[in-house]
């Protein structure tokens, strides 16, 4: 198969698959969140494993490249983005080991996991996409690719949350826009970890404030529907 092709293709597996996991576990099955991410983090992190060491692999240096503009700017991302969180209701009643597990499994697992198929993974395909299609290291080129990253991770950012009921309406603009943030942090430091450690912020500035009533922590159900957990 065409490499372009092939990428191509990679990235609609992965629109799929998170499509499918938000709709079947939570669309339908109606899982309660903290058992809805172990399917959630396990098929994930089986595909991100393959697409970073398999299907577009990256070199070590990736990671690190530029790493100190990376957490500078995912700083100034978290800033506004726990911002955000605090002018949302609260609603966490939580505390010891209750509260740290969860700030374990809804802030930084599901956090990480979100960070790198919903910010990074798509930053990756339109880098790749953009070198196989042109030569040259321009300015437009630069700024070809970073519209094209953009408009990737808004794509698999919205077809993701279409799976959750709750998303169904306007609130999956203010998603958007806060995804489109933690993606400009990759962009515009060179280094995906800002991406990462911005949007596991966000998640646990999220369980501090209360799971419940924080927009960034799906699925949100009422108690009628929560089929199993």
């Amino acid at each position: 198969m065409n490499s372009i092709l092939f990428t191509v293709a990679i990235f609609g597996i992965a629109c799929l698959l998170v499509f499918g996991i938000s709709f079947i576990f939570s669309g339908l099955l109606g899982l309660s969140r903290r058992i809805f991410l172990l399917p959630y983090v396990i098929i994930s992190s089986a595909f991100l494993l393959y697409f970073f060491y398999s299907a577009v692999p990256v070199t070590n240096n990736f990671w690190t490249h530029n790493w100190a503009w990376g957490l500078l700017i995912a700083i100034l991302a978290g800033v506004f983005l726990v911002k955000n969180i605090w002018s949302q209701p609260a609603s966490q009643d939580k505390r010891g080991k209750g509260l740290f597990f969860d700030i374990f499994w809804f802030g930084f697992a599901y956090g990480v996991i979100d960070g790198l198929m919903l910010n990074v993974m798509p930053v990756v395909v339109a880098g790749n996409l953009i070198n196989q299609s042109t030569t040259g290291g321009n300015f437009s080129i630069v700024l070809l690719t970073a519209v094209g990253a953009i408009a990737l991770s808004l794509i698999i950012t919205l077809i993701y949350h279409l799976g959750y009921r709750e998303f169904r309406n306007k609130s999956i603009m203010l998603v958007l826009l806060g995804n489109t943030i933690i993606t400009l942090t990759f962009i515009i430091s060179g280094n995906p970890i800002a991406a990462v450690i911005s949007h596991t912020a966000m998640h646990i500035a999220a369980v501090i404030r209360g799971p419940e009533t924080t927009l960034q922590l799906p699925p949100h159900y009422e108690k009628s529907e929560i089929i199993y957990g």
